[in-house]
């Protein structure tokens, strides 16, 4: 994977996200509802640590991936996030999607990065 593998994770998660991959998902806002499955998705990518932090009454989930803060999630949201880094993990992750949206968005960002990653999707 080339230099710049976040953006082109950021690039393939977009043309990946879907209504198969969050019943939350529109046009308007794709990333919406994709938290969970997406920091689920970048940590089997590029492994680190899964964090949540609150936001209103809901727990947001993101990534933190070589010391730095990830959250590929976070144009879903209108205003900025106080992130309180709260350790997480892969099953609490998993409590925010399924077992469908999960496959269906790990083999389309596999599919939409070919070539850039290895391994099965």
């Amino acid at each position: 994977m080339s230099k710049d593998r976040f953006s082109e994770f950021s690039a393939a998660l977009f043309r990946s996200w879907s209504l198969q991959s969050s019943s939350l998902w529109t046009a308007e806002n794709p990333a919406a509802g994709h938290c969970g499955v997406t920091a689920l998705v970048a940590n089997d990518l590029f492994g680190g640590e899964i964090c949540k932090t609150r936001y209103g009454n809901i727990w947001h989930f993101y990534n933190i991936i070589d010391g730095h803060r990830r959250d590929f999630t976070k144009s879903q949201f209108v205003t900025s996030l106080d992130y309180a880094d709260v350790a997480s993990d892969r099953e609490e992750a998993f409590g925010d999607t399924n077992a469908e949206q999960y496959d269906h968005l790990k083999k389309a960002v596999h599919a939409e990065m070919s070539g850039l990653v290895k391994g099965d999707p």
